[in-house]
């Protein structure tokens, strides 16, 4: 439930923040993009992969709390030249949701370069990043949000939008599995999360972040930056229990506030039920797109921010901004990113 701008933390070490998830359907196969180590928070922002750490694409199947399928890349200390050997495992069944089994090693490779095995592909580096919103936008959605009060856009002209990550750079993990593997064939339902685990002294993993759907953390918790709130380190189905009332209150307030239903408790209870457990749903085979027709997972080009504060506020909220923000940070081939 990251984003770009957990800091301080994340400026002392994004290589353990996720600033994005994307699914998506590629050549025959279905696309996970994972986006880390946004360069936006600074100086600090050290660049690869921290090699004491787990990247992880976990996959729910047909709506189940717990995911059956987890595919776990970690990468090796840099090189001379700031390259990492990188390896992906895959987990199946009950273990693919713990730490302790060390899963079916899938490929081996090194960043920037394609990886192969078993008809997968794989690529991790540093990309221009594809994401795009106007922060000043943000701000004035996630302010009413967090007070209760009503969304006022009179200042906001969405002419004059600008991209604020215009420029930046992520650190990206690609990868492609075909739609010949025995569970992510065509027609399969998903729910897809990530997360950055690190080593602990005592011999164990502790997760650091997850993300599942966008713009969760800015809109909901945008004050919270030395994570006090447990969401980053909790599994998605707990998700509900922790923060269902909570999200639906806050969303119920905001639209009570604005005038833009006449039930706002239940609208704030339909949305907060619609996002949480914080997953991002997909069908394999099928068109993707974040989306107000439908949340089917998740391409590189939505404009996910305006579709997030738009049913958050349950009022238009013009971005300004549109996929050809950033169309020269996307490729339609493998790797589907565009390295620095």
């Amino acid at each position: 439930m990251s984003h770009h701008l957990d800091t301080p933390l994340a400026a002392q070490n994004g290589q353990l923040f996720i600033d994005d998830l994307y699914v998506f359907p590629g050549e025959d196969s279905t696309v996970f993009v994972m986006d880390v180590n946004s360069n936006i928070t600074g100086v600090h922002a050290e660049p690869g992969f921290h090699h004491e750490a787990r990247y992880e694409i976990k996959v729910h199947f047909d709506g189940a709390d717990r995911e059956t399928l987890t595919y776990r890349f970690s990468f090796g200390e840099p090189d001379a030249n700031g390259r990492q050997a990188l390896r992906l495992h895959s987990l199946t069944g009950t273990d693919a949701q713990g730490d302790a089994a060390e899963g079916e090693l899938v490929l081996e490779g090194r960043t920037g370069e394609t990886a192969t095995g078993a008809g997968i592909r794989a690529w991790a580096g540093r990309v221009q990043d594809a994401f795009y919103v106007d922060l000043s936008l943000l701000s004035l959605v996630n302010g009413a949000v967090g007070k209760g009060t009503a969304v006022d856009l009179s200042s906001w002209n969405p002419r004059e939008a600008r991209n604020t990550f215009d420029g930046t750079t992520v650190e990206a993990i690609v990868l492609e599995v075909p739609h010949s593997h025995d569970r992510l064939r065509p027609g399969a339902r998903t729910g897809v999360w990530c997360a950055t685990k690190l080593a602990t002294d005592a011999g164990g993993w502790r997760q650091i972040n997850r993300g599942g759907n966008p713009m969760m953390w800015p809109i909901f918790w945008p004050d919270d930056t030395d994570f006090s709130n447990p969401a980053n380190t909790r599994h998605p189905s707990e998700d509900v229990a922790a923060d269902g009332r909570a999200i639906a209150n806050r969303i119920a307030a905001v639209v009570a506030a604005t005038g833009t239903s006449a039930d706002p408790a239940g609208y704030g209870q339909t949305v907060a039920m619609r996002l949480l457990p914080d997953v991002l749903p997909y069908v394999v085979g099928t068109p993707a797109s974040f989306g107000f027709a439908a949340r089917n997972g998740r391409t590189r080009a939505d404009n996910a921010p305006e579709v997030m504060m738009s049913l958050v506020t349950n009022l238009p909220v013009p971005s300004g901004l549109s996929p050809a923000t950033t169309k020269d940070q996307r490729s339609d081939s493998f790797p589907y990113v565009v390295p620095e």
